[in-house]
């Protein structure tokens, strides 16, 4: 059974907050919310009177509606709409007062995680839903005369049941599992008695639904549901979260080990290859888990402290459990704190682009440069990508900031030109959310159009990991940009594993080199062979050749040698502000100038 896509109604005038709320949602589930955005009350009042929202996220401060008498207009066209108001953490007192007249939560921006949000809107839905059919059970309890009182008990009973339970799995939903386990923390701790909670994820769940159709999908969660109870007691309780997310209360266990040993069971069950409609799926699970009393003392630090030893066990490659250590949550929260600033980075104007020029290796004139960004942070100071690119990756901002890098570069090639420093090539990279997303094509487009850039001017590094990711729908997106004259180039190449078979159909123009293969040519003579045979593939491809991180005389005196054709590093320069890229350009590097 497929899960009902959720209506949402955001009532928000501030473009950046609304879109950044959007992001969050593409990001972490498309598939499962639809989002209907309104600047001002008078036109949410529209859409609520129509019917069909399932839950509304009202902004305290609106053109036509201020504090309290935003929440009281909402109730009063839909008093059974769930409503949660978003504030800042100036107004968490009238959010509170908020809370009073009606309004289920609130939300303060700025510390929304986009991990967290949909989990989130779907618990308090879920809350509304059970106090509504509460107020109907004791409603219908009230008017029923003696004579229907059995039914009446049979009616509340269902009632009850569907409001604890999971609707596809039948396993107890969020509500009724951190009921369990708070009866269960006062049992140990009477008993003076330990108990373990486990998150289980699965990896890419979305992959499934989105290459075999959410039909497979939910059969495949009520396989796990049934080898999930096959694996445990029959006094440890199991509950889906929603989604892919569920969780396992291990009662009364004597030593950490009981529950890494249930956490190895659970991963060799699992990961077992299924077969759904003749279908042969196998997947990879990821746990994270919480002991109590060391790692908390209440239901909701026992499953946050899980949760984090999931976020964990997935950065240390997925197929594992871990078990939760306090670094871990200092780590989150530092990785939480940079997520927030980040998210307020671009409308601040805190990036900025570093260039990194490329040299003809026969020659040495600059054949082009590589656009890098750099996050200059208010307080932690200039931060490069691998420090914040991995985390915009994640909650969804990578996408405006590749078209921010994108613009910027080109608007900085095409400003050179203009002040008479001639036609500068520029090679911007490509994350795979970009190169897959459904404007980049047209978002590209705009870009050459809106800076004048030739777009034999613009190389788009992709690396050879994302193009083998989807390999043909790679062909495709790689043929239209050739179609509109863009230039290509494989990032990383050799790190990715690509056939030959792909590398003859991939329309590319350019092999980088990765900086490892680089330096190790004076390692040895098999890492020498290695890059004189990776030199000869691309020349048989007949693709440019451009080695990354050269530093040092000897590598470029190798890569001269077996007539590789461009390079780039720090040997010749490091990457630089724009400005310092001006001077060596008319310091005539240039025209030739090599180390």
């Amino acid at each position: 059974m497929k899960e009902k896509t959720l209506q949402i109604l955001l009532v928000e005038d501030s473009a950046g907050d609304a879109r950044l709320l959007r992001e969050m949602f593409r990001k972490e589930e498309p598939d499962s919310f639809e989002l209907t955005h309104t600047l001002c009350m008078s036109d949410a009042m529209l859409h609520l009177a129509k019917g069909g929202v399932d839950i509304a996220l009202l902004d305290l401060g609106l053109p036509d509606a201020h504090g309290l008498d935003v929440v009281r207009r909402a109730l009063e066209v839909a008093p059974n709409v769930p409503v949660i108001v978003l504030t800042g953490l100036d107004d968490e007192t009238l959010a509170a007062e908020a809370m009073k007249e009606g309004a289920l939560d609130y939300l303060i921006k700025g510390q929304i995680e986009s991990r967290a949000l949909p989990r989130a809107l779907r618990h308090a839905i879920e809350r509304h839903r059970m106090q509504t059919e509460a107020d109907q059970i004791k409603k219908l309890q009230l008017q029923l005369k003696d004579d229907f009182l059995n039914a009446a008990r049979a009616t509340a009973l269902e009632m009850s049941h569907s409001a604890s339970h999971d609707v596809l799995t039948n396993l107890p939903n969020r509500v009724l599992f951190n009921d369990r386990l708070t009866q269960a923390i006062s049992l140990a701790e009477r008993q003076r008695k330990q108990l373990a909670v486990m998150f289980i994820d699965l990896d890419d769940f979305k992959k499934v639904n989105d290459s075999l159709g959410h039909g497979v999908g939910d059969k495949l969660l009520q396989s796990i549901a049934e080898r999930l109870r096959a694996s445990v007691r029959r006094s440890d309780t199991i509950g889906r979260l929603g989604g892919d997310e569920f969780v396992v209360l291990l009662a009364q266990i004597e030593h950490a080990e009981d529950a890494a040993c249930s956490a190895r069971k659970i991963l060799r069950t699992l990961t077992a290859p299924y077969i759904i409609d003749n279908k042969n799926l196998d997947i990879n699970v990821s746990i994270g888990v919480s002991a109590y009393p060391g790692d908390g003392q209440d239901a909701e630090s026992l499953i946050n402290r899980a949760d984090n030893a999931l976020y964990d066990a997935k950065q240390s490659g997925r197929n594992n459990y871990q078990f939760f250590r306090r670094e871990m949550h200092e780590r989150l929260a530092e990785r939480q704190s940079l997520e927030a600033d980040l998210r307020c980075a671009l409308g601040r104007n805190e990036f900025l682009l570093h260039y990194q020029p490329m040299f003809n290796l026969q020659t040495g004139q600059i054949t082009g440069v590589e656009a890098l960004i750099r996050w200059v942070h208010p307080q932690r100071g200039l931060l490069y990508p691998a420090q914040f690119v991995p985390i915009a990756e994640e909650c969804g901002l990578i996408l405006s900031i590749g078209q921010w890098v994108l613009l910027e570069a080109c608007k900085q090639a095409r400003a050179w030109l203009d002040v008479g420093l001639g036609v500068m090539p520029v090679s911007v990279n490509v994350s795979a959310a970009e190169f897959g997303a459904k404007d980049f094509l047209s978002g590209v487009r705009a870009v050459l159009i809106a800076t004048g850039v030739e777009p034999q001017n613009l190389e788009l590094e992709v690396t050879e990991s994302v193009l083998m990711h989807d390999a043909e729908a790679a062909v495709v997106t790689m043929v239209k940009l050739k179609a509109m004259g863009v230039q290509i180039a494989i990032d990383d190449f050799g790190m990715g594993y690509s056939s030959f078979t792909y590398l003859r159909r991939f329309p590319s123009d350019a092999l980088k080199l990765h900086h490892s293969f680089v330096q190790e040519i004076a390692a040895g003579p098999r890492d020498a062979a290695i890059v004189n045979a990776m030199i000869n593939v691309g020349k048989n491809l007949k693709q440019r050749i451009i080695a990354e991180g050269v530093e040092t005389h000897a590598q470029l005196d190798f890569l001269q040698r077996h007539e590789c054709g461009e390079g780039q590093g720090y040997y010749f320069s490091r990457p630089v502000v724009a400005e310092r890229a001006a001077d060596l350009f008319k310091s005539g590097m240039r025209d030739g100038v090599l180390h």
